[in-house]
């Protein structure tokens, strides 16, 4: 299985919780009266009554992680959802769990996931060659864009989805997006796998011009177009703009959601072994967010992670994110989510908001 590779590689996984779906109530049906029967007796042996003594009562998680997510989430300045799941005895703790935040470069991970299952599947693979032309480059963060000349940048898939995954380079991302068949497949995906709670926006471009009031052009590819755009906008426009996007993202997902894809991809239900444990491999190796989730982590404790930050307005900054899989010395894990939707707090508060989670899982379950 997944989870024996990913043990030996000491990679650090965190599981989710699903979404419960309501179901229409049933009219009650009509009362059968049998005849009595003979009353059964059986002897329970003392293994059996232990098993049913696990069904009867469920593991449930710490109190005192609980009560400190609540505080946390409580004590936060801002909307923020939280969640923890532990992966292997199933119980979760949440704070506004189940209400959609803004991902950001969150999604790349619901990206990677796809890629990694076209290679499985045979259509990709991550020695294909790729050239990245300069209409391929995005907005924001792309490390890449100082690779790619006139005659564009020759490299390969799994150099792209290293790019992707462990320094969030979003034109990187994008050009894997189109290559798994864009947004729409991206969706198909979590629906066939079964990751409930997790939405999926356009794409980069589309997405961040959106979230500021303005439509996509072409000829900003590579970003200066788009901030000198942006730039130009009235502040009660983009105002505007941004709380459209907070109060519906269209890139939302739930803490809830995201766990719970987290926890599919660590028990091996979404990939193959080998694309699990390179994928999780490449999330361990992250170099973003050093001080969000991964500052609360002690010694021997591991981090596999994914971070997204979204566009900030005056003094509002939104999408704010670190999710992981986390791993404990023994080899236990637990799956993280800290999404903060908008706050005015200043980033070393936001930073230490996602250390002191992980502080209190390590705390709550050592």
């Amino acid at each position: 299985m997944a989870r024996g590779a990913i043990a030996s590689l000491g990679i650090v996984l965190l599981s989710a919780a699903c979404v419960p779906t309501g179901a229409a109530p049933r009219p009650p049906a009509p009362v059968q009266r049998l005849p009595p029967t003979p009353p059964v007796t059986a002897t329970v042996s003392p293994a059996s009554a232990s098993a049913a003594a696990l069904v009867a009562r469920p593991e449930q998680p710490p109190a005192d992680l609980l009560n400190a997510v609540q505080a946390l989430g409580a004590g936060f300045r801002g909307t923020v959802g939280i969640a923890i799941r532990d992966v292997d005895r199933g119980w979760t703790v949440g704070y506004n769990a189940d209400i959609p935040l803004p991902q950001q470069s969150v999604s790349k991970l619901w990206v990677a996931i796809a890629l990694m299952d076209a290679v499985d599947r045979g259509t990709l693979k991550l020695s294909d060659p790729v050239t990245v032309r300069k209409s391929d480059l995005t907005l924001f963060h792309q490390p890449i864009r100082a690779l790619v000349d006139k005659d564009g940048y020759r490299t390969t898939i799994g150099a792209l989805l290293r790019g992707a995954m462990t320094r969030s380079d979003n034109s990187a991302n994008d050009v894997l997006l189109w290559k798994v068949g864009g947004p729409a497949a991206i969706r198909r995906m979590l629906a066939n796998k079964g990751v409930a709670g997790v939405g999926f926006g356009p794409g980069e471009r589309l997405l961040q011009a959106q979230t500021a009031g303005l439509r996509w052009r072409p000829e900003w590819a590579g970003g200066w177009g788009f901030l000198q755009a942006r730039a130009k906008m009235p502040f009660a426009a983009r105002d505007k703009a941004l709380k459209r996007y907070l109060a519906a993202p269209i890139d939302g997902a739930s803490a809830t959601g995201i766990t719970h894809g987290l926890a599919l991809l660590q028990k091996g239900e979404l990939l193959s072994n080998e694309s699990t444990v390179h994928l999780l491999t490449l999330m361990n190796a992250s170099r973003t967010g050093p001080l969000r989730l991964k500052s609360g982590l002690r010694a021997g404790w591991t981090i596999a992670h994914k971070t997204g930050t979204g566009q900030d307005l005056g003094s509002l900054s939104t999408g704010y994110n670190d999710v992981g899989l986390v791993k404990s010395p023994d080899g236990r894990t637990y799956a993280v989510a800290v999404m903060i939707r908008s706050t005015r707090l200043p980033i070393p508060v936001r930073m230490r908001l996602m250390g002191d989670v992980t502080r209190a899982l390590i705390r709550a379950v050592e």
